[in-house]
């Protein structure tokens, strides 16, 4: 099960955050832009669908986050308006605008609109080789490694329904001790 049989429904079929269908030519170009090669993993899932929003969207971690999980919101494609290359809203925007640490590439942001990202970081293997994955929070200044590498972390994304169950659980729980009487 690789490449388009692996990819094919990875992404919603919303359309949300989607660039036209990736060329070579757009890939050297975002890398030239960019100063960074772009991990084979990403790539096979652009060439599938060019960004978009994850069906499996939350990556568990540990006791870290109240949570539980950090969750995405959508997944940037390249040559579009929202795509990693793009001069006004991507990776580079990002970086500047929301005080990113400059390790490498935004590549998804999560719900908070802009305050937390997940990043390629090319800190250890250099602008050509395999990037981890980090999760970062200027706020808190925060870069916290959580795959070793672009296909883990996709690996590692998982359905966020049970996560959405269990908080709805808990806040009806919260709620019935609330109530007087």
């Amino acid at each position: 099960m690789e490449t388009a049989d692996r990819w094919s429904d990875f992404l919603d079929a919303s359309g949300d955050c989607t660039g036209p269908p990736l060329t070579d030519a757009m890939v050297a170009s975002a890398e030239r832009a960019l100063g960074y090669a772009l991990p084979a993993s990403y790539l096979r899932l652009l060439r599938v669908r060019n960004g978009g929003r994850p069906r499996r969207r939350c990556f568990p971690t540990d006791d870290r986050w109240p949570d539980g999980h950090l969750r995405i919101e959508a997944l940037f494609g390249i040559g579009y308006p929202w795509g990693i290359d793009s001069d006004e809203f991507g990776s580079r925007h990002l970086i500047r605008q929301a005080g990113f640490p400059e390790v490498g590439i935004v590549v998804a942001l999560t719900p908070t609109a802009g305050h937390d990202a997940f990043m390629l970081d090319y800190r250890d293997c250099g602008p050509r080789g395999e990037p981890r994955v980090v999760f970062v929070d200027p706020e808190d200044d925060l870069c916290e490694i959580l795959a070793p590498d672009f296909e883990t972390f996709l690996g590692g994304l998982v359905d966020c329904r049970p996560y959405d169950e269990a908080s709805a659980r808990a806040m009806e729980e919260f709620r019935r001790r609330a109530r007087p009487g």
